[in-house]
């Protein structure tokens, strides 16, 4: 991953320590070096090192233990899912339920237009990964899938033909990040003649945009993802409960 010039120095060991993670050089069970050597080998005082270690361990990379060092640990693995959005973990439901048929997958540079929709910056290089999304094999789409991924992890994108569930954990998995943040954002469009005819819906017909962004414990926007539902084949439910006290 590329390291801009003002990323703080405690995230550029962190990063280089979580790729070496995750390319074995630090298999699962082995202990990373202690704080003195890490601070003798990347030339930093012994507070950058501590917050280093802190990402990896908010990454789920490592536990740190009194007596014991650092050590590299499994990764937990989820298997939750809800469309009632409560939790990051909840996210994985509606992907994993409905089968995705990608039409194209590419290095773009983002134009004025698509900067807008997705709130990255103009100009800037993102794998574009779009497509359809089915619950019933032969039936009417859910929606359309715009997935824009960060060119740091666009390496997923060889994976992506044979996966049809969601994209960030081959992300966490492959990179050795955490998503630990989504913001999202819902607003109602009208359906272009364009998508009409591929979700087989009257153009102009009302839809709802969803815009997801996935950030990591270091800050940085792993992916955008952009899905558009006709009105008529999506429902969003959710719960509030007054707080006592």
């Amino acid at each position: 991953m590329t390291v801009s010039a003002t990323d703080h120095r405690y995230l550029q060991v962190a990063r280089t320590l979580r790729k070496e993670i995750v390319d074995g050089v630090y298999p699962v069970g082995s202990q990373l070096p202690t704080e003195q050597q890490l601070c003798e080998r990347f030339e930093v005082s012994r507070y950058t090192v501590r917050e280093a270690l802190r990402r990896l361990r908010d990454d789920n990379l490592v536990a740190s233990r009194p007596r014991a060092g650092t050590l590299v640990v499994p990764r937990p693995t989820t298997n939750s899912y809800a469309q009632d959005v409560v939790s990051i973990d909840d996210l994985l439901a509606f992907a994993s339920g409905a089968q995705l048929t990608i039409e194209s997958n590419a290095m773009i540079t983002l134009d004025a237009e698509l900067a807008s929709r997705t709130g990255l910056p103009a100009g800037s290089e993102w794998l574009a990964v779009r497509g359809y999304r089915q619950a019933d094999a032969g039936g009417a789409p859910v929606c359309r899938t715009e997935y824009y991924i960060n060119r740091a992890f666009a390496a997923v994108g060889r994976l992506l033909q044979r996966h049809s569930g969601p994209i960030f954990p081959l992300i966490e998995d492959l990179f050795g990040v955490s998503v630990v943040e989504v913001h999202q954002e819902i607003s109602a469009v009208s359906v272009t003649p364009e998508l009409a005819a591929a979700l087989d819906v009257e153009p102009g017909s009302a839809a709802l945009e969803m815009q997801r962004t996935y950030k990591t414990s270091d800050d940085e926007v792993a992916q955008v993802t952009v899905n558009t539902h006709p009105s008529s084949r999506y429902r969003h439910s959710m719960t509030m409960r007054r707080v006592k006290g």
